[in-house]
């Protein structure tokens, strides 16, 4: 089995991609922005932490997380965001997957791919890509012509705070970060 090394900073934010599992599209569907929403809320109770940016497409999403100064766990908060989702709102989306030997092992269900990928954000230029990323996302996926037209983006709040201009990215892409984790 991979060992994989990811970085735990203090106080880090991390671009985070979580994939549905095989990809099935249940994430913009009504109870799947609700179930998602409602294990933010659960989790950052116990668990504080900030969404600066984040993009819901129908079998994944994006999103950049900060965690407080003395707390480096974002996998903690990741693990009990898709155990939130799976116990309370596993029946009401209804995912009819067969789940594989090794999953029932394991005691997971059909709703999330097992891995995640994270991406340390080092610097202000960083995170702006990763943050230009997230909202040109649906775009880059064919779901809209511009990251305006898609609503489960917190595109809408970055041009009501004046970050983005209210055309921003309509006339082209914008800078794609280095790693290799979305094709």
């Amino acid at each position: 089995m991979p060992n994989y090394r990811r970085p735990y900073i203090p106080g880090g934010t991390y671009f985070i991609t979580q994939v549905t599992y095989k990809r099935v599209p249940w994430l913009c569907r009504d109870v799947g922005r609700q179930a998602l929403r409602d294990a933010i809320i659960t989790v950052k109770k116990s668990y504080p932490f900030s969404i600066d940016a984040i993009v819901l497409l129908p079998e994944h999403f994006h999103c950049l997380l900060t965690l407080p100064p003395d707390d480096a766990d974002f996998s903690i908060r990741l693990k009990l965001i898709k155990i939130y989702v799976t116990r309370y709102y596993g029946s009401a989306l209804n995912i009819n997957r067969v789940v594989s030997q090794s999953r029932h092992k394991r005691g997971e269900r059909n709703l999330w791919q097992r891995r995640y990928w994270e991406h340390w954000i080092r610097n202000e230029r960083d995170f702006a890509t990763h943050c230009d990323y997230i909202h040109y996302n649906p775009v880059r996926h064919g779901l809209c012509k511009a990251p305006q037209d898609w609503l489960f983006s917190s595109v809408h709040r970055f041009i009501a705070e004046g970050i983005y201009p209210s055309d921003w990215r309509q006339d082209k892409s914008p800078e794609i970060p280095h790693d290799d984790w979305d094709k």
